[in-house]
């Protein structure tokens, strides 16, 4: 087994926002040492707590800017804890050489159920009904409700939760059509249309699962509700920014929608006991959800393994497959071997330079990898015997060298 050249015992692992206590357990069975709380921290707290860690695990929360990144003094990693990654600067973590990590499918399963469900409630009025009779009236009526069978479902983005949420609402006996940017592949009998107008005006039902980028903000707002079926029903499980908000309650109030679901805020409280408001409460046949798509125990653990896993791999090989921020790299372990990794600035003569240096310290080279995106680089160099000194500093002086880590 190989020797590492820092003592896991003296690794620090952050771990933010209620991380399922499984990733606890991995970094722990591998030796390093765990720190965990509760909540989100702010930014000023978090560039309090970010020194002297090597690894900070968040959700969706805590917001990981390039203040807290220059601010970090030891960190090599960066966890995302969910599915997205917009609360991370990820430009800036590449820029100082942190790889960044997260778990892109391991909820997809929770958050589709949850969409079938609340689709079911809103063609049922289920919440309206329940609220009746919690305050004491019976209110059994059909008028307004309907079967999921023969409506078609309209999805706005069709990746790993709009394909999987195609197929299971198609076994239901509704009809599937999508819009996506990018060309995919439909599903059993879904149908892609090419605009998103085309999806609001056939939709009954539609559904949002977009990314966080910027340029998706607003995507869903007053001229969108207008082009859609009048009674049609909303739901939101992506992200909080991508829809009006404001126009969604005046689409619910004015009659235009016959209901709406929504799990997700422009604005969301940082823990569970602060408060929270938005203009959708008190509409009827409005189901609110405080961010819970993906928060089964299911999906929690197994975002924790694959986070942990993807983490762990970077720490100990040196392996940044699936990482979002820097070139993916596959790599195993190497024994009878001193393992190097050198992150730099994508820019012409870095390898010539890692490979002089190198040479001038007397190492022979046994693997070399190299990977390259348009912004960084990533080389890793595993060399024979004992290595001088002086090589590595060399290594280090390399021009555009953003960060240089011996393994073992």
């Amino acid at each position: 087994m190989a020797r590492f050249s820092y003592p896991r015992g003296r690794m620090k692992v952050l771990l933010l926002e209620n991380v399922h206590p499984r990733a606890v357990e991995r970094f722990r069975a591998e030796g390093y040492a765990v720190e965990t709380l509760k909540g989100a921290l702010t930014e000023d707290r978090l560039i309090e707590r970010i020194q002297g860690v090597h690894v900070l695990g968040v959700r969706s929360k805590s917001e990981v800017t390039a203040r807290v990144l220059a601010a970090a003094d030891r960190l090599l990693a960066v966890g995302a804890f969910c599915i997205g990654t917009n609360q991370i600067d990820l430009a800036a973590a590449a820029e100082k050489g942190v790889a960044v990590f997260n778990a892109p499918y391991s909820n997809t399963r929770s958050v589709v159920e949850l969409v079938i469900g609340l689709t079911v409630a809103l063609t049922r009025r289920v919440a309206d009904k329940s609220a009746a009779l919690h305050a004491g009236r019976w209110e059994k009526t059909a008028d307004g409700a309907h079967e999921l069978r023969g409506q078609t479902l309209g999805v706005v983005g069709y990746g790993a939760i709009g394909s999987q949420l195609s197929v299971l609402a198609e076994a239901m006996g509704m009809k599937v059509v999508f819009h996506d940017l990018d060309e995919k592949l439909a599903l059993g009998n879904a149908r892609r249309v090419r605009s998103l107008d085309e999806v609001l005006a056939e939709a009954d039902v539609l559904t949002v699962h977009v990314d966080g980028r910027r340029e998706n903000a607003n995507l869903i707002g007053a001229p969108q509700f207008a082009r859609m079926k009048p009674g049609a029903l909303f739901i939101n499980l992506s992200r909080g920014h991508v829809v009006d908000i404001e126009a969604l309650a005046e689409a619910m109030r004015s009659g235009r929608l016959g209901g709406a679901a929504v799990d997700v805020f422009p604005e969301e409280p940082a823990a569970n006991s602060d408060g929270f408001t938005t203009p959708l409460q008190g509409l009827p046949n409005v189901i609110l959800t405080p961010h819970i798509g993906g928060s089964t125990e299911e999906a929690q653990e197994a975002i924790a393994d694959f986070a942990s896993e993807r983490l762990l791999g970077f720490l100990n090989r040196g392996d940044t497959t699936f990482s979002v921020n820097l070139p993916n790299v596959r790599l195993s372990e190497v024994t009878g071997a001193h393992r190097l990794l050198h992150i730099h600035r994508n820019q012409p003569g870095v390898l010539a330079a890692i490979n002089r240096a190198l040479a001038e310290g007397g190492l022979n080279i046994l693997a070399q990898h190299l990977k390259t995106d348009d912004r960084t680089g990533y080389v890793i160099v595993d060399v024979e015997g004992d290595y001088d000194p002086a090589a590595l500093e060399g290594l280090k002086a390399v021009d555009g060298a953003l960060r240089f880590r011996v393994l073992y």
